[in-house]
């Protein structure tokens, strides 16, 4: 079974930084992206950020380039987001995810981040998520 485990969260002050992990296991890295996504309570999800399991290609929104670095260890599965300058809209639950993107190449974490279209993800999988509060 596909496991993921999102962890690294926590309460940090405006300008501060966090290391998120996120552990995964029951599937072929290279099949997969891994991405991240936040939720704001009461809002809809965002995604940020994704790397791909083949090629080790990446992709971030724009909103947080220069902030946010995702990466790798593929023989660990361990995806991580560093953050930076973290701000007080940056609170929010900070979720892990797989997809398995029907065409490979470079605009396939376009499409895990944004999973659009739907007829390209073949499969998803959600970790639970670990919070994330940035204090002013």
């Amino acid at each position: 079974d596909v496991q993921l485990q999102a962890s690294g969260g926590g309460e940090v002050q405006v300008g501060g930084s966090l290391r998120l992990s996120c552990a995964a296991s029951g599937f072929t890295f290279d099949d997969y992206t891994i991405s991240w996504f936040r939720r704001v309570s009461g809002k809809g999800r965002e995604g940020l950020a994704c790397i791909s399991g083949s090629g080790g290609d990446t992709y971030s929104i724009y909103s947080i380039q220069g902030r946010f670095t995702i990466s790798s260890d593929s023989s660990k599965k361990v995806v991580d987001l560093q953050m930076n300058d973290l701000k007080p809209e940056d609170t929010a639950q900070y979720i892990c995810a797989l997809h398995r993107i029907k065409t490979k190449g470079k605009n396939e974490c376009i499409m895990a981040v944004t999973t659009w279209p739907p007829g390209q993800i073949l499969e998803d999988y959600w970790g639970q998520g670990t919070q994330v509060t940035v204090s002013s």
